[in-house]
């Protein structure tokens, strides 16, 4: 080795970063005015969903079971047949993020989907799966989510976690008990609870007699 090349100073490679441009994410008031569907628009996203695309009964049935049960994305794609006694209409729902774990009933809408589910993708462990038979990841449901929001005519983008939201407001608005809410979607604390009861427009139903 030469005198020079033993005297020169290490050299590392360096990224520029120079004008290199990250996504910022935006408040989500920046998106959209609120974080819930009504339960009309949720009608409009599932009828979109069944109209349109080659899976349509599978988009359509995972975001009529999301909306029913409160489902997050990640218990969604993780349910799976074993969970669902089709004779008795129960389903057995598993949560996330420490929630409580519950049964719930099934209804006729529910049935008839899952039925027709289990025919047109058999031999598969989990509900809702790609054409590879493989459970659908949590990135693939929202992009089903958003373009039915977009077919439906929607006038902000939606994600999964609305569908949840929306199923907590209805229920508060049709008087359901908040504790019975709160098993219902498997919260822990019930102040996570409060809010669909609170925002509940069933509570000022008496304060003007017109």
């Amino acid at each position: 080795m030469s005198n020079h090349a033993a005297s020169s100073p290490a050299r590392h490679t360096v990224p520029a970063i120079v004008n290199r441009k990250v996504p910022v994410r935006h408040k989500n008031t920046e998106y959209r005015n609120r974080e819930y569907l009504s339960e009309k628009e949720v009608g409009q996203v599932i009828d979109a969903a069944a109209g349109a695309g080659r899976h349509r009964l599978r988009d359509a049935t995972l975001i009529l079971l999301a909306y029913r049960h409160g489902l997050r994305v990640s218990e969604l794609v993780a349910l799976r047949w074993d969970q669902v006694d089709l004779t008795q209409g129960l389903v057995h729902i598993s949560r996330r993020k420490n929630g409580v774990p519950s049964v719930h009933p099934l209804r006729g809408p529910e049935l008839r989907a899952l039925r027709r589910l289990e025919r047109d993708y058999p031999e598969t462990p989990y509900l809702f799966v790609s054409e590879r038979k493989a459970p659908l990841t949590a990135d693939t449901v929202r992009k089903i989510v958003a373009r039915a929001g977009q077919h439906a005519g929607i006038e902000f983008p939606i994600h999964p976690h609305m569908l949840r939201h929306a199923t907590g407001y209805k229920l508060a608005n049709d008087g359901q008990d908040t504790r019975a809410i709160q098993h219902y979607l498997g919260h822990r604390n019930i102040q996570h609870t409060t809010r669909y009861t609170e925002l509940a427009a069933d509570r000022f139903k008496s304060f003007w007699q017109d």
